[in-house]
């Protein structure tokens, strides 16, 4: 089953420079399947955010469409299901952790008991159970971070798209945020996410896409990248020979 489906898309900027239009994204298509972990990996300005921000429905696309579990992105109903990193989130530093997911539950509805049932469980999943009343502007980023991907999974959706996960965690906090996103997985969530370590990427999506000038290069299997080169460096070998710019 589909839950985010995107069909010929295209997006350009006009650029501050000689007002001239670059292209972000170049006519992309791509389905991610119910319980499927997607990687998304490419250079900076490949066009992995502006393919987020589009699904998420911040930016509209110039050209194509774009489908989430069936609607529009523009459709509230397609918003509801629907969980969001970005790639550098900016909280109330004045709230504690605590308060910023007991904020979120009651924006999507969710009633007391089980607000206080979900918020006790991801912190205690994230390791910031004990840290749950201490103000976010004490936090280290790494801390930010994780209680930024509960933020984006307190109110149970179904799909769940994360820009740069990893971001500023050290091994402990990475290996926390990988069983985090395996484990949604096995519920049967839909987890799309860009990343520039690729190790990470590799142990975990199910197919990885590389993206470079805005087009989507290849798809790629998880068998795939096994069989493709050696034991060691696989996604990283391919990568560069995709983009060009191996040694």
């Amino acid at each position: 089953m589909q839950k985010i489906l995107i069909k010929n898309v295209s997006k350009e900027y006009i650029s501050d420079f000689k007002r001239k239009r670059k292209t972000a994204v170049d006519n992309v298509s791509l389905s991610i399947e119910k319980a499927e972990i997607f990687g998304i990996i490419g250079v900076n300005g490949a066009g992995k955010s502006t393919i987020i921000k589009m699904i998420m429905g911040f930016i509209k696309p110039h050209s194509g469409q774009i489908f989430v579990s069936g609607k529009t992105p523009l459709d509230p109903d397609s918003r509801r299901n629907l969980g969001y990193l970005p790639e550098n989130p900016y909280f109330y530093d004045n709230l504690t952790a605590r308060e910023l997911l007991m904020f979120s539950c009651q924006a999507s509805g969710l009633d007391k008991k089980t607000s206080i049932r979900r918020i006790e469980i991801l912190l205690k999943k994230v390791g910031l159970f004990a840290e749950q009343n201490q103000k976010l502007r004490t936090f280290s980023k790494g801390m930010t971070q994780r209680a930024g991907i509960c933020f984006a999974l307190v109110h149970d959706p179904d799909i769940i798209i994360l820009d740069e996960p990893m971001s500023g965690l050290d091994p402990l906090g990475r290996k926390i945020v990988i069983d985090l996103i395996c484990d949604l997985k096995q519920r049967g969530k839909t987890v799309l996410f860009c990343s520039h370590i690729l190790n990470d990427v590799e142990r975990i999506c199910d197919r990885v896409g590389i993206m470079d000038g805005g087009s989507l290069k290849r798809v790629y299997t998880k068998e795939e990248i096994f069989k493709s080169v050696d034991a060691e460096n696989n996604l990283e070998e391919i990568f560069l020979k995709i983009i060009g710019r191996n040694q």
